[in-house]
């Protein structure tokens, strides 16, 4: 009797701590569920791209999913403490041959959080300009204007400057023209102003700045600097710079070209 009751005591303890490591872990698995859908859902109530939000949604999940059987085996009695050593060793091994993959991915949370650039928007980011296309975890796919694909790392575009074109809904126009010392500066700023104030996509506030900016070797440079809406930028400018060289023909000031005086002095011959 004492027999049976020295293995039935031990197999009913461990019976029950069999039972509650399994409720244990059916309860945690419907928590760290109920826990990452919720993430899932406040990420995307606040706008977090859904790449991101599904890639958090899952490593909260495992996340609380490895932390409910540890507690699981624990119920058993198991030692988890080299368990624990063992699965921090394989994480380190596969973190130093992963660094490069992670540093990409590291850098592409931090733009999904961040948002320096957004789908759609002209950038110049890790050396390459273009319209972004993708942001992905890894890398971000930019379509340059003459229509090539370009994949860039995220780790190359966080360790660089981001210039983004089309962050604001205007830009300033930076047009430079070159006239002849011997023209008329007032007549030539006249025309250019003419131009522009015709141009009715050119803002009318902030006013065009038009001035003459410097006294070069070969030219007077006037500056023009109209606002323009960024979508705008690139057609405006061509029209306005074609228009004021028609201009400039009709009324007859030139826009030089750099050139050199040269002076030869005939050395006498004779000369000792």
């Amino acid at each position: 009797m004492d027999q049976f009751a020295a293995i039935l005591e031990p197999a009913t303890l461990f019976l029950f701590n069999l039972v509650a490591a399994i409720l244990i872990f059916l309860v945690g698995k419907m928590a760290a569920g109920f826990i990452s859908r919720f993430l899932g859902r406040f990420m995307e109530q606040r706008g977090v791209e859904a790449t991101l939000v599904n890639f958090l949604k899952n490593v909260a999940y495992y996340a609380l999913l490895a932390a409910v059987g540890l507690a699981a085996l624990d119920r058993l009695g198991i030692n988890t403490t080299s368990f624990l050593a063992l699965l921090g060793v394989a994480g380190l091994a596969v973190g130093l041959a992963l660094k490069d993959s992670l540093g990409n991915f590291s850098a592409g949370v931090m733009l999904i959080l961040f948002r320096p650039f957004k789908l759609g928007d002209f950038v110049t980011a890790g050396g390459v300009s273009g319209t972004v296309k993708e942001i992905s975890i890894f890398n971000t796919e930019l379509t340059t204007p003459d229509n090539q694909k370009v994949v860039v790392p995220n780790g190359a575009i966080m360790g660089d400057v981001i210039t983004n074109v089309t962050a604001h809904p205007t830009r300033r126009l930076d047009l430079l023209f070159g006239i002849s010392y011997s023209d008329d500066t007032g007549k030539a700023k006249e025309i250019i102003s003419a131009i522009i104030t015709a141009e009715p996509r050119v803002h009318r506030e902030p006013p065009p700045l038009i001035a003459v900016s410097e006294l070069a070797d070969s030219s007077v440079n006037i500056i023009a600097r109209p606002w323009v809406n960024t979508s705008e930028y690139w057609p405006v400018r061509f029209e306005l710079i074609e228009k004021v060289k028609q201009a400039f023909d009709r009324e007859g000031i030139s826009i030089p070209f750099p050139q050199r005086d040269v002076h030869l002095y005939h050395e006498d011959d004779n000369k000792s």
